[in-house]
């Protein structure tokens, strides 16, 4: 099965972006309009990896889901600090290596910073490289997967399964030793209990 999509930048209008979405991987070619060149497409992967079976793709049930912590707008911005509502509650995301947690190695677990409900263990910790806490395995049950296609790009986003709100993403480009997986979170949007 394939679908090929064209992907809007309004903030460069001479970019076009085309997706095509094969068989779950998924494959960008950029075309690019030069005044000084002319037209350059470009045609190689830029994005290339596979969607679990398991991850539920579809956005429409996902803007609907009633979640066990639910709040008004105005109470969140209350509970959390601007930063953190942005990053929570607006999908924002923090500088890479400016995060408390990113270099944070001791024993305990991470929580969400909204709702407090467990979403990682210390032990599944591990130092990437990328600039932000990085994990190979969550709590089962406590992530929740949407796709995610903002900027161009195909990803999976991590929200917290018990309020919604947004961690980061999850890539398959963890360690090969373990689960395959980096779940690439804002610090903003977890906290630390000691054990």
């Amino acid at each position: 099965m394939m679908s090929i999509t064209k992907l809007d930048m309004p903030e460069r209008k001479n970019i076009v972006l085309l997706a095509a979405d094969i068989w779950g991987m998924c494959l960008m070619t950029v075309r690019e309009i030069l005044p000084e060149k002319g037209t350059v497409l470009t045609v190689q992967p830029l994005i290339l990896f596979q969607m679990p079976n398991s991850i539920s793709l579809s956005p429409k049930k996902m803007q609907l889901k009633k979640y066990t912590v639910e709040k008004t707008e105005s109470e969140w911005k209350q509970q959390l600090s601007s930063d953190e509502y942005r990053i929570l509650r607006q999908k924002g995301t923090e500088y890479p290596h400016t995060g408390e947690f990113n270099l944070h190695f001791e024993q305990g677990s991470y929580h969400c910073k909204a709702c407090n409900a467990k979403l990682f263990e210390s032990q599944n910790k591990f130092e990437s490289g990328c600039g932000w806490p990085s994990f190979d395995q969550a709590v089962e049950g406590a992530i929740e997967y949407i796709r995610d296609t903002s900027y161009g790009m195909i990803r999976t986003e991590t929200v917290c399964a018990n309020c919604g709100g947004h961690l980061g993403h999850v890539f398959n480009d963890g360690p090969r030793e373990t689960t395959g997986q980096r779940y690439c979170i804002n610090s903003l949007s977890i906290g630390f209990d000691p054990s």
